[in-house]
């Protein structure tokens, strides 16, 4: 394929002077910082936060290479991976000219950062198996399409896709094919980031929020070529990621072996969770999962949810997405809340 990413980029992106912060600017051993109008004194929390954080997190990049075997300048750091998500219809898709699909039912935002950059959205929805139509999606492909954006393992089927349809996909498409990898850490299949050579269009979004435990620091990860990082980092904020979230999310990456325990204790609680469900006459359909969470098929979604709302549970209502009426989304919580869960259900008049 040949992939042509001048071709893609807008252009007001490729004419853009990025801004220059002060840490941009300098290069070298420095021990005075006279330049960026800081506070030289301290702050009342702490020595280090009077200072800008790194614009490019680099220490934090580092660990994330060790750990993922992909090189520090292939990985873009983004305030959560709706940064990512927005950054990438700024940098490729021209308002009211170029246009992105999404395949129903998935993450919300997709749709709601195209509305918000004025950018096409084309709808191709997930087979009743809940799996990519990838002869639909080229099909729906024009010279303005510029993302195709995949989840996998989705939300809120919790399935994995297919991967000799995502690689049609990449194959066949001139554009850039973001695959959404949140829930990767819960699933058997690999990550596609070891496919960043092969395919130079390719991004891989991650995230530290969901099996990292990481959500309130909004850390979102983002693998691509060198070409595609650098137009990331050419036009996001200044410091977009706060020197608290650094700090605690390197810190929290050497905690493995306790992720890793997370990740354990959370399937076997998954598995345990369906064969109890399955007990309820009112549940009909538990979706396979490859997620922390399973999706239901229930006789009356509503109702249900009303009902566990007021039992001081919550979880998700789908039934307004394509082929999930009647489905609730069930996170997988501790052992205490998910026996809370399954005792309120008890009493559930279906």
């Amino acid at each position: 394929m040949n992939f042509d990413i001048n071709a893609l980029v807008r252009e007001n992106i490729m004419k853009l002077k990025p801004y220059s912060s002060a840490r941009h600017d300098f290069t070298g051993k420095a021990s005075v910082f006279l330049d960026a109008n800081e506070n030289a004194f301290g702050s009342p929390l702490s020595e280090n936060y009077n200072r800008y954080p790194d614009p490019l997190q680099w220490q934090l990049k580092f660990e994330l290479a060790r750990i993922k075997g992909v090189p520090a300048e292939n990985i873009f750091i983004g305030n959560g991976s709706d940064e990512v998500i927005d950054l990438a219809y700024r940098i490729f898709c021209t308002p009211r000219k170029d246009n992105i699909i999404v395949c129903p039912p998935t993450y919300g935002m997709y749709e709601v950062s195209a509305n918000i950059n004025d950018v096409e959205v084309r709808k191709i929805n997930l087979t009743s198996s809940f799996q990519l139509d990838a002869e639909a999606i080229l099909n729906a492909v024009d010279g303005s399409t510029k993302l195709i954006f995949i989840c996998s393992p989705n939300n809120p089927t919790g399935n994995n896709m297919k991967r000799d349809d995502v690689e049609l996909i990449l194959n066949n498409f001139q554009g850039v094919v973001i695959i959404d990898e949140a829930y990767i850490n819960y699933s058997k299949q690999k990550s596609f980031i070891q496919e960043l050579t092969e395919y130079p269009n390719l991004v891989v979004m991650q995230t530290l929020s969901k099996a990292w435990g990481l959500a309130a620091l909004r850390i979102g990860l983002c693998y691509a070529s060198m070409d595609i990082i650098d137009l990331f980092n050419k036009i996001k904020p200044p410091y977009n990621i706060n020197e608290a979230s650094q700090h605690l999310a390197k810190d929290a990456l050497q905690q493995t072996s306790q992720v890793n325990d997370w990740i354990h204790r959370a399937v076997a609680a998954k598995e345990q969770m369906i064969k109890n469900l399955e007990d309820f006459r009112f549940v009909g359909t538990i979706y396979p999962s490859d997620a922390n969470f399973i999706l239901v098929r229930v006789t009356d979604a509503e109702r249900l949810y009303t009902y566990l709302a007021s039992q001081e549970i919550v979880v998700r209502n789908r039934s307004h997405e394509p082929n999930c009426e009647n489905c609730v989304r069930i996170t997988i919580g501790t052992e205490e809340e998910n026996a809370k869960l399954i005792a309120s259900l008890q009493d559930f008049k279906s």
